[in-house]
């Protein structure tokens, strides 16, 4: 792990502009460890899905996709910390995943999101064997949802009983999906196992030629035809339309890609995430946090949503990380631009009320849902921060 104290001296601060607030990134970050011990009390066992009104948690079921954030909040906490009360916190955990793949119509393209911050974490911060077993197993399991005829892993399973509901789910592909590539990264390095790769790889290049257009915005969704695999059209299932540009989507791939091209090397998911980053930075104007969608009709409310905010800065961070000079410092501070808003806006960590860190997320806006807590836009804040302060040592 790396000791924030020897930072200062290894020439990287030198490397970046002076006016950078990280000394305001370490002190928030230190404030996200005492909310997540401070509430271990209220939180238990149980896995926070989102904000109600007065800032307290509602709690995900048994097969939530986000029911891995809080454990994945606590392994961050425990490598900066050292506090062995956030290891016990997250391995006590364990048995929920276990729970997710012995029910089969619970797996789904989220097995990346589960995995990664909960059993890969354990892997790598204790070298558990048990949660290596876990972890390859889901990896097994999502690459099984790989379409060898439009080359895409399937995002959601058929709904029995519901033939609108599965007809909506054949074929296909959404943009959280490529946060959840790194899980099949992870098991080939970890196996020698190419097919884990290759799967990864075919979905990441299917995503770029599909999902993102040519001005660099991007669809949520693309849809296939089941049976031949050949394209359809793109759409939209949590942004404001389907041609529009839902911020949140564009956050997942920014990341996904560059935490593609650290696993990989390939050039072209470097210059994707780059694509996409700018067509971010351009459609966020003067504002500190991205609307939920930038492509809103003018009488729509631009719901604030700092989970894309957090998602992206984390993965500028990444890009910060492989590039050089001009390119460095242009990711670098849009990073801070957006982690800085976050602390203007949204920083809940010094309100002793709230039991999460950032206010003004935006779940679901189509359904109603916005201006609330999310505990991935926590998790996200945290590696963000961390990453600003030049942390490397991550579960994806």
């Amino acid at each position: 792990m790396i000791d924030t104290r020897q930072m200062a001296s290894d020439g990287y601060f030198n490397r970046t502009s002076s006016s950078r607030t990280v000394a305001a990134h370490q002190e928030a970050l230190e404030r996200c460890v005492a909310r997540l011990k401070a509430m271990m009390p209220v939180v238990g066992l149980r896995n926070p899905k989102m904000g109600r009104s007065d800032n307290s948690w509602e709690y995900c079921g048994p097969f939530d996709w986000v029911i891995s954030f809080q454990a994945g909040q606590y392994w961050l906490a425990a490598q900066l910390s050292g506090d062995p009360a956030f290891v016990v916190a997250a391995q006590a955990r364990r048995q929920a995943f276990r729970h997710i793949l012995a029910t089969p119509l619970a797996c789904d393209h989220d097995l990346g999101f589960q995995f990664s911050l909960s059993c890969v974490a354990d892997w790598r911060m204790t070298g558990n064997e048990a949660a290596r077993e876990l972890a390859l197993k889901a990896a097994d399991v999502l690459s099984r949802r790989f379409d060898a005829s439009g080359n895409y892993i399937r995002a959601w399973n058929p709904k029995p009983g519901n033939p609108q509901g599965s007809r909506f789910t054949a074929g296909r592909i959404i943009a959280d999906t490529l946060q959840n590539l790194a899980l099949l990264y992870w098991a080939s390095i970890e196996t020698g196992t190419a097919a884990y790769r290759e799967i990864a790889d075919a979905h990441a290049m299917t995503s770029m030629r599909h999902l993102v257009r040519e001005d660099g915005s991007s669809y949520h969704t693309f849809v296939f035809d089941p049976a031949s695999g050949e394209p359809r059209q793109g759409e939209t299932h949590q942004g404001h339309a389907d041609e529009s540009f839902w911020s949140r989507g564009q956050a997942w791939m920014i990341h996904g890609f560059a935490q593609s091209y650290l696993y990989t090397g390939n050039p072209l998911y470097k210059q994707t995430a780059e694509r996409l980053a700018a067509k971010f930075e351009q459609s966020m104007g003067q504002d500190k946090v991205p609307a939920w969608d930038f492509y809103l009709p003018a009488d729509a409310k631009p719901w604030r949503d700092s989970s894309a905010g957090a998602i992206t800065g984390a993965g500028l961070y990444i890009l910060a990380s492989v590039s050089a000079d001009e390119d460095r410092r242009r990711w670098t501070a849009f990073a801070d631009r957006l982690l800085d808003g976050l602390l203007e806006t949204c920083d809940l960590t010094r309100d002793p009320k709230a039991q999460g860190m950032l206010a003004h997320g935006a779940a679901h806006v189509r359904s109603g849902v916005h201006d609330n807590m999310l505990p991935y836009g926590d998790y996200y804040f945290m590696e963000a921060l961390m990453r600003s302060q030049g942390h490397t040592q991550f579960f994806w």
